[in-house]
């Protein structure tokens, strides 16, 4: 299937990341059907001309002409909604996601999946520290990533497909990679940065830290303001290769105590400068 060639889209859970495909996608023609179910969602979406349809629970109609089904669902809830409502997919449709881990949900949800219909998991690293479909811009989605997560039972078209997706989205950067894969490396790129910022504020309980702090403190911790419901889930869910890269993380700031402890300056700088080399590659250009 030709991306361009398709009709009708259904985004599934209309949240920062679903509105911000919507919006996307509406500018492109496409004709753009929601479920979530937040009534305040679907109205928004749809006097600001987000979506055409909505609604707030499944509706039978409407999912039997989706060409494309998007999912911004939290990770059990997703496999739970597919097992209910799968009955009522078009033969021949096209699954995707938005999803922050994949082992646990990929290899389930493909496993109950109707045969004539396809789901190839993808992931857009991009996102705001804010929530809901009024905070949602497609313009998080330039200079950002796109991480497609295909599965041996994933046809060739699909995971073409899926690539098209993210260029038509705008990500400047398309990117294909195995579920282990994966959740291995967004472990240590994304939930390990997380902890971290949690961390930083939950470490000092310094009330006033606003008044004194710069843009590095600011900076380190803008993703704190975070959404425990869907976090906590995450960090759950992939949780082995979340705690291996927290004692790799402790034990190199273990290293950077220990050289500061010894006065160990040559030592220090050796690691900053390491960390300089290591950083140029994320300057923009």
């Amino acid at each position: 299937m030709k991306l361009l060639n398709t009709q009708n889209i259904m985004i599934v859970g209309l949240g920062l990341m679903g509105g911000s495909y919507a919006k996307a996608l509406k500018r492109l023609d496409f004709h753009i059907c929601a479920i979530d179910t937040n009534s305040d969602s679907i109205d928004f979406a749809l006097e600001n001309g987000i979506i055409d349809e909505g609604f707030t629970s499944p509706d039978p109609d409407a999912l039997g002409k989706a060409d494309i089904l998007i999912f911004g669902l939290y990770p059990n809830v997703f496999k739970q909604w597919i097992a209910d409502n799968q009955k009522y997919f078009k033969s021949g449709a096209i699954i995707t996601d938005v999803t922050g881990v994949k082992q646990c949900i990929v290899y389930d949800i493909q496993s109950i999946l109707r045969d004539d219909v396809e789901f190839i998991a993808a992931h857009p690293m991009a996102g705001r520290e804010v929530y809901g479909v009024r905070n949602s811009t497609e313009k998080m989605f330039r200079d950002a990533n796109f991480l497609v997560v295909p599965t041996e039972k994933n046809t060739p078209g699909a995971v073409e497909w899926c690539k098209e997706l993210g260029r038509l989205l705008g990500f400047i950067n398309v990117t294909v990679l195995s579920p282990e894969e994966h959740d291995k490396m967004i472990g240590f790129v994304s939930q390990l940065t997380h902890c971290i910022a949690v961390a930083l504020m939950t470490c000092s309980d310094n009330t006033h830290l606003a008044d004194y702090t710069a843009d590095s403190f600011r900076d380190l911790t803008r993703i704190a303001n975070i959404n425990d419901n869907m976090w906590s889930e995450l960090f759950l869910l992939n949780k082995e290769a979340l705690l291996s890269d927290i004692d790799r993380f402790m034990a190199e700031m273990q290293t950077l105590r220990d050289l500061l402890e010894s006065d160990d300056r040559e030592g220090l700088r050796a690691k900053m400068r390491l960390s300089t080399e290591r950083r140029a590659a994320f300057n923009k250009k």
